[in-house]
């Protein structure tokens, strides 16, 4: 994150709730870019934040590869649901024993141009039918598509990253409705294509 401070890039962080520790949470956003992690890892560091990450991602980038295979986050295959539902189910099991938190990108891909996609939600699902008991924070992510708007190089100049938690959710165990709601609370807060 301090590297792009060097490119005008800033970070801002806003949290009106009192999210618990000793609760395992469900933390939905949407997806921009590869510069939306360090934020929610820094960010969110109390509550030891686990990835569902494509298996692409475990190897050959330093330091992140190495820190989603040992980490405790999740490599799914996107080719082969079933797997990758499985891992994701063995992950909500996991933070609703320990009480740490998961992270999941439920667009299943990122947006490169900062508009919400339709959430895939089969593995969001997965979390909250695995840990019923955490705690649903929903986080909007502005502007980080515009680091990497022209690719990896060069590198977009003074993007105003901005991550935005909006009113925790509890879950009442309709997962259909709650994925809407889930959906539409991270929308409301995702602004950049206006």
């Amino acid at each position: 994150m301090r590297s792009t401070n060097i490119l005008g890039t800033t970070y801002k962080f806003t949290n009106n709730f009192d999210l618990p520790v000793d609760k395992p949470l469900i933390i939905v956003t949407n997806h921009q870019s590869m510069y939306d992690i360090p934020p929610l890892i820094w960010y969110m560091r109390k509550h030891h934040p686990k990835f569902v990450s494509k298996k692409e991602l475990g190897k050959g980038i330093p330091s992140v590869s190495f820190n989603l295979v040992h980490g405790g986050s999740v490599l799914i295959d996107r080719k082969d649901g079933k797997s990758a539902i499985m891992e994701i189910g063995k992950l909500g099991a996991y933070i609703e024993k320990h009480k740490r938190s998961a992270v999941i990108f439920p667009e299943g891909t990122r947006s490169r141009d900062g508009h919400p996609k339709p959430f895939k939600p089969m593995g969001l699902k997965m979390l909250l039918k695995k840990a019923p008991s955490a705690l649903i924070v929903p986080i909007s992510i502005n502007n980080s598509w515009k680091l990497v708007r022209f690719g990896q190089f060069p590198m977009g100049l003074g993007s105003k990253v901005r991550l935005e938690v909006q009113q925790p959710i509890e879950n009442k165990g309709n997962l259909d409705e709650l994925v809407k709601q889930i959906e539409a609370s991270v929308v409301s807060g995702v602004n950049s294509f206006k």
